[in-house]
């Protein structure tokens, strides 16, 4: 079972990301945001003594690339219903691990949490579908993911780039907008289709590298938030990606749906959760800190009838925070644990995305002025926190997922 407490061994993570949050994110973090496409040079440090706890173990895996699937990372039996002694363990893993320390980075800047080399979401499509050859292959590279194309939207599913076998090559077609990290990133995961009459069943993932002549960066997007992660567009013209470089299985499964690319959601989902809810907990420490120097303070012991507006709302606010934190916390603990979490996935996200927009346009309401000016940062989370509700498939694509699980309907009885 859950423990709602943060693991013992994870503490010392939790701490050093909450200072990196405080110590590095921080002080640049409007620097950036004003300097859009610049890249943050004293990031490079900040990745070596990440890599460098990670190659040690220090770190439990943390970050995007430490997440993996629940079969690489969990006791045998565990959630698969074989009775072994390992049955009913509880293992505290890498997914874990890694939301954890993104919640704590996120309080200090999004934009910069999603700049760190080789934390990429792409790095997490790699650990969650990769084989064990591939893995060892790009473990220390950083990788971009390409999935959205014009027109398609929030439908993984109408990809229209294309790949065709051509000996030892798969042939790559296509157009990739919105890809976070796609100019600094050494790789790009692109999602593509062996064959567009079979829809989603056909769709795979192809790691390109960045230098690939078939892969050509188009534009960077001028954003309202998180401007200091780049985001860009990509041309994919006979784009020659050797076989080896598909991820997981090659074949087409037709009693399946997208097989091994959708397996990076559940892996991602919660990632994008943890940081809304790390953005969400960094708005509610700042307006709770500017408003009790203006007097005002919530009882949580009094009803809120009976307390200012501002400090019963931050009471219900800091309540949403709880509710998407635990959500969170359970979908990584999930796939730590080998049990499916596709809905579980899609629930955190689906909750934090929403409560963190919701709670950094509210502080900024009930800071005022101060709010609204560049003198603090509550401006600026309130634009970066739209994105999370967004990205990695949008509110209204969770509640869909949730709803089809609920109810055991598929994505054609259920749109």
């Amino acid at each position: 079972m859950i423990d709602l407490e943060v693991p013992k061994k994870l503490l010392p993570l939790v701490r050093q990301a909450g200072a990196l949050a405080d110590e590095v994110f921080r002080p640049i973090s409007r620097k950036y945001d004003l300097a859009e496409h610049e890249y943050p040079r004293e990031l490079d440090l900040t990745s070596a003594l990440i890599d460098g706890l990670s190659d040690s173990g220090a770190s439990q895996g943390a970050g995007a690339r430490g997440s993996t699937r629940a079969s690489d990372d969990v006791p045998a039996g565990v959630g698969s219903g074989r009775s072994t002694k390992d049955k009913g363990a509880n293992r505290n893993g890498t997914n874990l691990s890694s939301v954890l320390s993104i919640m704590q980075t996120c309080r200090g800047d999004v934009g910069l949490t999603l700049s760190l080399p080789r934390q990429g979401l792409g790095n997490a499509a790699i650990a969650a579908v990769a084989n064990d050859e591939q893995k060892q292959r790009y473990g220390n590279r950083w990788a971009a993911m390409a999935i959205t194309e014009p027109e398609t939207g929030s439908d993984s599913g109408a990809i229209r780039t294309t790949a065709v076998k051509d000996g030892d090559e798969y042939v790559l077609n296509g157009e990739k907008i919105y890809v976070t990290s796609g100019e600094r990133a050494e790789l790009v995961v692109v999602w593509a289709t062996l064959d567009r009459s079979l829809g989603k069943k056909a769709i795979k993932s192809f790691v390109v590298e960045r230098s690939n002549p078939g892969l050509r960066l188009v534009r960077l997007e001028h954003k309202l938030g998180i401007r200091a992660s780049d985001t860009a567009a990509f041309h994919l013209q006979d784009c020659r990606v050797p076989a080896q470089d598909l991820l997981g299985d090659p074949e087409i499964r037709t009693e399946g749906g997208f097989g091994g690319a959708m397996q990076t959601f559940d892996n991602t989902r919660p990632l994008v959760a943890a940081m809304a809810v790390g953005l969400t907990r960094a708005c509610l420490d700042t307006t709770t800190a500017l408003l009790k120097e203006a007097g005002v303070e919530p009882d949580l012991d009094a009803p809120l009838h009976s307390q200012p507006h501002a400090a019963a709302r931050l009471v219900q606010m800091e309540a949403d925070y709880e509710s998407a934190y635990l959500l969170t916390l359970r979908a990584a603990w999930m796939a730590d644990n080998g049990r499916p979490n596709s809905m579980q996935a899609s629930m955190a996200k689906a909750k934090a995305g929403r409560t963190c927009v919701d709670v950094a346009l509210a502080c900024v309401e009930l800071a005022g002025a101060t709010g609204y000016a560049e003198t603090e940062l509550l401006e600026k989370w309130a634009r970066d926190s739209k994105i999370l509700d967004i990205f990695e498939g949008t509110q209204q694509i969770q509640l869909l997922v949730v709803a089809r699980r609920l109810l055991g309907l598929s994505s054609t009885q259920l749109r």
